[in-house]
């Protein structure tokens, strides 16, 4: 069972600064080894799937050269929408998409947020769709998500 960030966090308040090797020994499946853990977390959910790299960047609307680059670290993104495609693309669970956006450093949907709003109540209808997303967006007042052709010049 994967222990929660909140557990991870409450166990280190009691651990000893020089103890840190031994908190990531003990805590190997939970924490993040890797030097690209993003690209891991990636992988290992879409292998999970049965799904190809391919399709997802085609229902994302990334080019397949962009969306490897971004999955392999080579290419870094501070757009937000970026991640929020790809985990649509993947057909991410709203559980996935948070994992993600908060291991590739930004912050997570957030219900407080009239737009993140949108973001979690489409994903826990199991609606992946970006024109069908962006259809919600507007209805709602809300920025559509940004356009894959912007982002390549991030």
């Amino acid at each position: 069972m994967e222990k929660s960030t909140n557990t991870l966090t409450n166990i280190l308040k009691k651990t000893k600064p020089d103890s840190i090797g031994e908190y990531v020994k003990a805590n190997t499946e939970d924490v993040f080894t890797q030097e690209n853990p993003f690209s891991t977390y990636m992988r290992a959910c879409v292998r999970e799937k049965g799904l190809r790299f391919q399709e997802i960047f085609l229902r994302a609307d990334l080019s397949e050269g962009y969306g490897y680059k971004l999955i392999s670290g080579e290419k870094h993104t501070r757009q937000r929408d970026t991640i929020i495609k790809l985990c649509l693309g993947a057909g991410f669970s709203l559980q996935e998409t948070q994992r993600a956006l908060k291991i590739y450093g930004m912050s997570p949907l957030y219900a407080r947020f009239p737009r993140d709003a949108v973001f979690i109540s489409a994903i826990s209808a199991r609606i992946y769709e970006i024109p069908e997303i962006n259809s919600l967006l507007a209805r709602n007042g809300q920025p559509l998500l940004r356009g894959s052709e912007e982002m390549q010049n991030d």
